[in-house]
């Protein structure tokens, strides 16, 4: 998405006049999880850095491969304990005790909930309107001169129980990762007051404080929520799929009343005398996470998504299972519309705008609708005139998205049966094939068959079918569908321009048309000027001879 919901920022320096230290950290984000860790290799020990980097590494590739099913307690706590057995193990091996041993303190952020753990003396901090609260453990002797000795680190023994905590964070808050290099020059009143300025500023006003001769090497990590994502916190509810659906069932107020679809998954529902649409996940939610997670982005871009282009759709807050409502519109499809009643050109010409308006806002958010088409779009009258909103949320994707199945066969570009990346261009051909579908009720391509694998050839001009289609708009159309990618619009605004301006629009020909189909006038003005030539040249010939 064009918004990042955390911003991040780490940085070390080590001590004295080294050129190399035993800090190492890492941020990454991992599908909807931002992993954060530092770690301190113990200056005791002689592969204290080692450890330090491996550890690093191990956890940010298990979390790239952890199980679907695993819970980010059960994820964090396994992928510690096993790279301690690893290190210790392997240190017993080569030194005969304990060498590969450094400090550990990581934190995993999902939605708006902070999962964290640590071992050792690396600490994590949470700031929160002006104030900062270590969230982590000491793991350090309490005697009098014994403070820098460690209790707990990884590598130190076979088994070891990290210090493990979750809490709820919120937009403005700031999460801090630092090795003890840190918080040993730096306060808390210093640590609340440079935080604003990031990981950079802490540890360079900690080596100014230190006038640039640190003591022990330096590490901070900030994660700045700059807004909680509510995509991971609509996932994480603990709201249930309702299996069994029926007539007259009432659900936190609303009355169902009739399904939509043959699925009984949507349903026409009244409230407070007033009619709408809600629709739940499908059965198969219930034990696969992943279709289940496909319905909490369709309802979740069903709810930011508030345009004139779709219906306004509420997830409410105090539900009792998960579904979300849309007003019913009082209306048809445009597919339904058109099995009993023609649109006029100017009705046309008003569809291809509200689809590329609906696919230019869509693209603000990285996004594409993925199946536009006759079906997905109502058809309302407006006085004299009709007007167009597109629904189904289901099928909108991020653009340049490769695994997206979103999509109807006959509205399918060419380039997308061979799994190239849905885009502007391609949703342009949807885009097309509707607009030719509306004025003629034909496919420009014929019907394609799911599963199938088409092949393409030219399609004939709308105004084969309709005559009213003026020359311009074949044009616009047969550019929109054009079977080669380079032949077509390339960008949602071109075609838009076009509409806007037939006068500015150039006819479009067959890629195999003749020059006089293409231009009639130069094919007449090239051969007179090759017959005027051809004389002068035989009238020359002839009074030399």
């Amino acid at each position: 998405m064009p918004f990042t919901n955390i911003k991040s920022s780490g940085f070390t320096l080590v001590k004295g006049k080294e050129l190399l230290g035993d800090d190492f950290f890492e941020v990454k984000t991992l599908g909807g999880l931002t992993v954060a860790i530092v770690c301190d290799g113990v200056g005791s020990a002689a592969e204290g850095a080692e450890a330090a980097s491996r550890v690093t590494s191990y956890l940010i590739n298990n979390f790239k491969m952890r199980p679907k099913s695993w819970s980010i307690e059960k994820s964090i706590i396994t992928f510690i304990k096993s790279i301690n057995s690893i290190l210790y193990k392997e240190s017993i091996v080569e030194y005969e005790r304990p060498e590969l041993v450094t400090t550990l303190a990581l934190v995993v952020i999902e939605g708006n909930r902070l999962y964290g753990a640590n071992a050792g003396d690396s600490r994590i901090y949470l700031y929160r309107d002006g104030s900062i609260n270590k969230l982590s453990q000491d793991h350090v002797m309490q005697e009098e001169g014994y403070e820098d000795v460690l209790t707990k680190a990884l590598g130190i023994e076979e088994e070891i129980e990290p210090y493990y905590f979750e809490n709820i964070i919120q937009k403005g808050d700031k999460i801090l990762l630092c090795s003890d290099g840190l918080y040993n020059i730096m306060d808390k009143n210093r640590l609340e007051n440079g935080i604003g300025f990031g990981a950079h500023g802490l540890v360079k006003k900690a080596s100014k404080i230190m006038r640039h001769d640190l003591p022990d090497d330096t590490t901070a990590v900030v994660l700045d929520i700059v807004k909680v994502d509510e995509f991971e916190i609509l996932k994480q509810l603990r709201l249930p799929v309702l299996r069994a659906l029926k007539k007259d069932q009432i659900i936190d107020g609303y009355v169902l009343n009739k399904p939509l679809a043959q699925n009984e998954r949507t349903w026409i529902c009244l409230k407070k005398n007033r009619r709408y649409v809600i629709k739940f996940p499908p059965l198969e939610a219930i034990d696969d996470e992943r279709i289940l997670d496909l319905y909490v982005k369709e309802a979740w871009n069903a709810k930011r998504l508030n345009s004139v282009f779709f219906p306004k759709a509420v997830i409410p807050k105090k539900r009792t299972c998960r579904y979300y409502i849309m007003p019913l519109l009082e209306g048809e499809d445009l597919q339904s519309h058109l099995q009993h009643k023609h649109i006029s050109i100017d009705d046309a010409i008003e569809l291809g705008r509200a689809l590329l308006g609906m696919s230019q806002y869509l693209l603000r958010y990285d996004l594409v609708h993925g199946d536009i088409k006759p079906k997905n779009i109502m058809v309302m009258q407006n006085g004299s005139g009709i007007d167009f909103k597109i629904i189904d949320f289901g099928s909108i994707t991020e653009i340049f998205s490769t695994s997206s199945r979103a999509g109807t066969p006959s509205y399918l570009s060419p380039q997308r049966f061979k799994n190239e990346a849905i885009s502007e261009i391609t949703e342009i051909f949807a885009i097309g094939v509707t607009l030719y579908m509306a004025l003629t009720k034909k496919y420009p391509y014929g019907e394609i068959e799911p599963f199938s694998n088409p092949s393409f050839k030219e399609a004939k001009k709308p105004s084969v079918y309709n005559k009213n289609i003026p020359d311009w708009l074949d044009s616009v159309i047969l550019r929109a569908i054009a079977i080669e990618t380079h032949r077509r619009y390339q960008h949602y605004s071109e075609m838009m321009y076009e509409l806007q301006f037939p006068q500015k629009v150039k006819p479009f020909f067959p890629k195999d048309s003749s020059i006089i189909e293409r231009s009639p006038l130069l094919f007449y003005r090239t051969a007179f000027t090759v017959m005027f030539i051809l004389n002068i040249v035989l009238i020359i010939y002839f009074n030399i001879r």
